[in-house]
This record gives structure tokens, sequence and C-alpha cells, in this order.
């Protein structure tokens, strides 16, 4: 058995190399940044990276944060060595090289909800419920794992500076949108209910990095991520009024700031807090 209390040896960081019991041989590294008061009952926050599977900077980049914020914050670091390309990562391992789909259980999309389980089960949290925070491709991964139905156990989801967004609707192939996906119309309804808030760094206008989303069901989404983060909401917000029901999502604007995931955790820090914190 890993022994995931080892997330709690020291105030500050640590790191525990784990395997989800549904992905063997796909281990990833979860790093933790421990407020100094931790008990049980201190909220857990799942944090996820970009890109560059950088886990070890955005722990770093929450650790002056969690003692304010009173959270515990781990961040699942996939490497492009265990979890390859978008396809792993963003688009949570649905489908095989061959196309075929692949079981429910073997989406990455698992991957906070497994380890949360282990914490439970081994004392290290009395929560109920976590907190999901992810920026650029960690963004992707958090808004997609939501959008198709791993919202059991969240209590409180923000998604930031995506690069790309499955936009409400299944007139839209996934991963663009949720056609494709066995989304039906109840599932939309309570997708579009629940509490999520998307962040848009209000400089995340440049269009020349590598990095940048430019294939063409991109850019139907927006020029820049800041245009494409509206357009979600706004895709949202008019699906919602088209069924009569109230949307549940919000955006919140980070003025000033760029694809910078660490000022991005500034920002996000004290809304997670507050609803992490009934």
């Amino acid at each position: 058995m890993i022994h995931l209390n080892r997330l709690l040896a020291n105030a500050g960081a640590n790191d525990v190399i784990w395997e989800d019991p549904n992905l063997p041989g796909h281990p990833m590294t979860l790093r933790s940044a421990r407020p100094k008061h931790c008990t049980a009952d201190t909220p857990v926050l799942f944090v996820h990276h970009g890109v560059l599977r950088n886990g070890d900077d955005y722990r770093n980049f929450w650790l002056p944060l969690v003692d304010e914020a009173d959270l515990l914050v781990i961040v699942p670091e996939c490497s492009n060595e265990a979890f390859p390309g978008s396809a792993w990562y963003n688009f949570g391992n649905r489908i095989a090289e061959d196309g075929t789909p692949k079981q429910r259980a073997e989406w990455t999309y698992n991957i906070d909800g497994n380890v949360f389980t282990a914490l439970r089960a081994q004392g290290v949290t009395k929560r109920e419920r976590y907190g999901v925070w992810g920026h650029s491709a960690g963004g992707q991964f958090v808004h997609r794992a939501l959008s198709l139905g791993f919202r059991d156990r969240v209590a409180a989801a923000v998604t930031a500076n995506a690069g790309t967004y499955a936009m409400p609707t299944t007139e839209i192939d996934y991963p663009y949108g949720l056609g494709n996906t066995g989304t039906d119309e109840a599932a939309l309804r309570a997708l579009l209910g629940f509490r999520l808030t998307v962040m848009a760094g209000t400089e995340d206008v440049i269009t020349d990095d590598a990095h940048f989303p430019k294939e063409p069901a991109a850019l139907a989404q927006g020029a820049t991520r800041y245009a494409r983060a509206h357009r979600y909401i706004a895709n949202a917000r008019a699906e919602a009024e088209r069924r009569g029901q109230r949307c549940g999502w919000t955006i919140v604007d980070v003025p000033g700031v760029n694809h910078d995931g660490q000022r991005m955790s500034v920002a996000a820090a004290p809304i997670l807090s507050a609803a992490l914190h009934p």
C-alpha cells in the first residue's frame, strides 16, 4: 500500500509516488503543499498543472497560499512519459490510439476521485468532498472532467486560462463540445446548473506561443484564450436560457494577468478558500 500520509509529513512540500489502481504502469507524483496547521478536517484542493507537466512548480505556487487559505493542496503530476500528449491529459484518455473507446474506469478524469478515496481510507482526510483547480491544460482537464460527470464529490471547481473548451452542447463533437460522448439532455441540464467558476487573465491574449491551440475547431472558439473563456460562459448562459433554467457558472476576470500560473493561483486562492469553508 502507498502511504499517502506522507503527503502530511512536513509543513510545506511533500511528494509521494502513486499509481491509479485502474491505470497500472502509469505512475504519477502527488505533490502536496501542506499548511502548518493541518488536520483531517482541512479541505482538500486538487490542483492541475499545465502542458509542461510541471507539478512541482504548481505546488510551489500554492506553498505561500495554503496557510491563509487553510487548504491541503495536492498536485497530481502527470508526466508525458506516463500520460503522453493531450489525449491522455487534457482529453481524459477516453480513446485508444486505434480510435476505440476505453472503459470509463480508465479515463484519467478518475484520478482526483481515486486519490480522494485513498486519502479517506487512510485517514488523511475526513472530508466528504474536495475542490479542483486547473490552469491552462489543467484547466482543460478540470472542465472536461466536470462536463463528463465527474462532479459527485466536487465541492468547488475552477478552470483558469484554458486553451480550448468542451462547449456545453452535443452539436459539437468532443473535445470541443460534448457530441459523441453519450451526454443526454438530463446530463446537460445538470452540468449547466453546477457551480463552476471560469477564471480569465485579461492579458492572456498572446497567440504566437507554441502551446496556443490553433486548429480550426479551437479558432472557432475565439482568437485568444481570454476570448474563448468568455465564449464558453456565453454559450453556457445561452444554453441555460434556452432551457429556462438558471446557469450556475460564473466568470472572474483577473486584471493585468497573462498566461501566468503563479499569479492565477494567487487570484484563485481566496475564491476556493471561501467555497471550501462554508
